[in-house]
């Protein structure tokens, strides 16, 4: 048996944070509870606990920043595998997979944008400041 197949499991239950980790929906467990604690991941439409059981056949919604994944539950995974092998627990709606291309694609068009930095100028940005001014 393959290593991607042994890792997945087809039945029994997890919990939301232990899978949304392992799904690479969140880089560490802390954040995915955070994120389940601040009521951005809802599981059958109404808010949960990071100990709530997942089980295949499950419904989530995901909010990350101006994203979102409505997203079912295939399988369960005892480790954190690749990226390859993480898209295999969960299948997403069509719709919600081209409304987040839709957005992505449209803060792509919109170029990069103005980040104000607080604190000093760093010594190239004094540098550039010196040119400009020159002083």
């Amino acid at each position: 048996m393959s290593s991607a197949k042994a890792s997945v499991e087809e039945a029994g239950s997890q919990r939301l944070d232990k899978w949304l980790w392992a799904a690479r929906f969140f880089k560490t467990r802390p954040l995915a509870v955070e994120a389940i604690n601040g009521g951005k991941v809802h599981l059958d439409g109404q808010r949960a606990k990071p100990g709530r059981s997942v089980r295949p056949g499950t419904r989530l919604s995901i909010h990350k920043g101006q994203l979102e994944w409505q997203i079912e539950v295939k399988a369960l995974s005892k480790q954190r595998r690749p990226a390859s092998e993480a898209a295999l627990l969960f299948e997403e709606d069509e719709q919600s997979r081209l409304k987040r291309q839709e957005l992505v694609q449209e803060r792509r068009a919109a170029g990069p944008s103005l980040r104000v930095e607080g604190g000093r100028p760093t010594k190239r940005d004094r540098r550039r400041l010196s040119e400009l001014t020159g002083k």
